[in-house]
């Protein structure tokens, strides 16, 4: 497949494995997220629905399951994008009158020191730096016909980087599917109306 300026590059994304006891509902969370639909979270292989499943607490830091999964159920989440307070960069008291707001505030980014002047502090502009990077989902939904085993993918897709569902029941790479250039194979052609979902995660395109 062809593309316009750079290809896409997949990147990785961290894990963390909850202990369902049959009665625990809330469980905290290894980052803190900004919202429930930045995290995929799964109970016992089934994909669930963000604020329908779950919800968040705690201001992103622990997850509320709407009944709690049951005793040796397999749950893990997934973490898309992780939350970060920028308060955490500056103490109480550092910012000075040499940061006084001026008719182009809105573009300050950020403050930096510049040693070379004294140590005054410099504002970088969105001019300062390259164009932002941006996140590309692509989903990809099909239908089975108990026939076909072969499915369309983005090139550079890898049985890591998707998640693929039947009748939102989250299938086992390399084991349930492979991924050869842009034909994801299933081992086993899916049923006759079996709905087919295919989750390709972030690329950056910038």
């Amino acid at each position: 497949m062809a593309y316009i300026g750079r290809q896409p590059a997949y990147g990785a994304f961290e894990k963390q494995s909850l202990t369902a006891d049959g009665s625990t509902t809330t469980f905290s969370l290894n980052f803190t997220v900004g919202s429930s639909s930045s995290i995929l979270v799964s109970v016992a292989g089934v994909h669930q629905e963000p604020e329908v499943a779950y919800n968040l607490s705690g201001g992103g830091t622990s997850i509320v399951f709407t009944a709690a999964p049951a005793s040796g159920d397999t749950v893990f989440v997934i973490f898309l994008g992780i939350s970060y307070d920028t308060g955490e960069l500056f103490s109480s008291g550092s910012i000075t009158s040499q940061t006084a707001e001026t008719s182009v505030a809105d573009d300050d980014l950020i403050l930096i020191s510049d040693t070379s002047a004294g140590g005054a502090l410099r504002k970088m502009t969105k001019a300062n730096f390259a164009p932002a990077v941006s996140l590309t989902y692509v989903t990809r939904n099909y239908t089975g016909d108990n026939s076909d085993t072969t499915f369309t993918v983005t090139s550079g897709a890898t049985v890591d980087s998707v998640i693929v569902t039947e009748n939102g029941v989250v299938q086992k790479p390399t084991t349930d599917y492979t991924i050869s250039g842009t034909t994801l194979t299933f081992a086993t052609a899916p049923g006759t109306g079996v709905a087919i979902q295919i989750r390709e995660l972030p690329v950056s395109s910038s």
